[in-house]
């Protein structure tokens, strides 16, 4: 079955699946996940011809946690890992990881695609992110419902339970670290955007009420060479939900930036 749990080669502080031969693309979760939430996209871009790496977030899956280091402590994580050309894809947290080395000129970043990223959130979803950040507790794990029920809608399904088996395994001070970073961060700055000359791909649902589609066509304006698609009926964990629309932009995209 797609979600389940694969081996891990160790790279440095992060454990990562690694799988497939050919040029190199890096598939980066959301808070809360693991590697194997790219389950559908792993088997996709290896039967298309490339490599693949998915490392765990510090704290989850089988990465060891490192106190709170920033979003830049868990960019630099990744950079350490690229070593060849490569396309960097992020969902959610991942996505805002992946922007953040795109920005900043890494030599290897062929192409950067983001995944349900936010961008300038309202008030009132920037008062909801702090809040639930500030409720989470580090020493014991979290009620998972709220979570699966924005994700999801409650609708039970092999994605929910991998989802929630998956937050209900993690380190919850690991956690609460990662949900920190992302409710903090209001998405890229302009100037972030403005300075990303890789191709960029800004990927989100129709239904996503976070991660909305204005953010993603937001985004791809300011980016030199931004693009935006948005995936009918499909919402936050789209990766999940809706592997065979992802993967047809992603393997696209991917072509593209990696030919």
């Amino acid at each position: 079955m797609t979600w389940t749990t694969r081996p891990r080669s160790d790279f440095g502080d992060l454990a990562a699946i690694e799988a497939g031969q050919g040029p190199l693309v890096v598939l980066l979760h959301g808070v809360g996940l693991r590697a194997e939430a790219w389950g559908a996209q792993i088997d996709a871009l290896c039967g298309a011809g490339y490599r693949v790496l998915c490392p765990d977030m510090p704290g989850h899956g089988e990465s060891k946690f490192c106190n709170s280091i920033g979003l830049e402590g868990y960019a630099g994580l990744v950079t350490g890992i690229m070593n060849e050309p490569v396309v960097l894809v992020g969902h959610s947290m991942g996505a805002l990881i992946a922007l953040d080395i795109a920005a900043s000129g890494h030599e290897q970043v062929k192409g950067v695609a983001a995944l349900n990223a936010v961008y300038r959130r309202s008030p009132e979803a920037q008062k909801a992110v702090l809040s639930r950040a500030a409720a989470l507790d580090e020493t014991r794990t979290n009620d998972p419902t709220a979570t699966l029920q924005r994700w999801f809608g409650g609708n039970p399904s092999e994605e929910f339970a991998a989802c929630l088996r998956w937050l209900q395994e993690v380190n919850p001070a690991a956690y609460k670290a990662a949900y920190t970073v992302f409710a903090e961060s209001d998405g890229p700055a302009d100037t972030q955007l403005a300075q990303t000359n890789c191709p960029a791909l800004f990927l989100t649902g129709e239904e996503e009420p976070n991660s909305t589609p204005r953010m993603s066509r937001d985004m791809a304006l300011l980016a030199p060479k931004g693009q935006v698609e948005v995936i009918a009926n499909a919402a936050h964990m789209m990766p999940m939900t809706h592997p065979f629309e992802v993967n047809s932009s992603l393997l696209s995209f991917v072509r593209r930036c990696l030919p």
